[in-house]
């Protein structure tokens, strides 16, 4: 059974979900794996979906075309997926990151994890704006150790890249 990538993105509003996932039943697609949410009032979702053998790629192109110009999406993306791994990576630890916001401490979090071989299996940002004061950068993952991966040493490296971007940290067994 092929599988096929999702990824959409417009202005948020109700119904976008519901819309999606009806053209998707009404072409014999199973949602397997899916991840949505709204950023800064736009809406993204990429969804894994298991496709008949005898799918009609271009009718299914058209008809989300169309049901993303009536929702006003600004983006459908749609695409063959090569290889499902059944077993993803089990998360082991949450790691939370939080501090006045500057350009850079995303990339700094992944580029330590990544260079310890860390696995992020989830994430989420947010930018917290109250009036008068400095916006405050809230960053959530909940990452995999890799085979032999220390805790100790997840601890130490995410504390170090506290101290280095001026940030509160906190790392959490899952």
């Amino acid at each position: 059974m092929p599988h096929l990538a999702l990824s959409a993105i417009g202005p948020d509003r109700p119904g976008l979900v519901a819309a999606l996932t009806g053209v998707l039943l009404d072409h014999g697609l199973n949602v397997e794996d899916s991840q949505g949410t709204i950023l800064r009032g736009h809406f993204s979702i990429a969804l894994i979906v298991a496709a008949p053998d005898d799918l009609e790629r271009d009718r299914l192109r058209a008809d989300l075309a169309v049901a993303g110009e009536k929702l006003g999406l600004e983006a459908i993306v749609l695409q063959d997926v090569d290889e499902i791994e059944p077993a993803a990576p089990e998360p082991t630890h949450l790691i939370t990151l939080y501090g006045i916001d500057h350009p850079g401490i995303l990339h700094a979090a992944a580029q330590a994890l990544a260079r310890d071989g860390v696995d992020i299996t989830d994430l989420n940002t947010r930018l917290v704006e109250d009036e008068g004061e400095q916006p405050l950068y809230a960053l959530m993952m909940e990452v995999a150790l890799p085979v032999g991966g220390s805790a100790r040493e997840l601890e130490a490296e995410v504390t170090a890249l506290g101290e280095s971007e001026g940030l509160e940290v906190a790392v959490e067994a899952l």
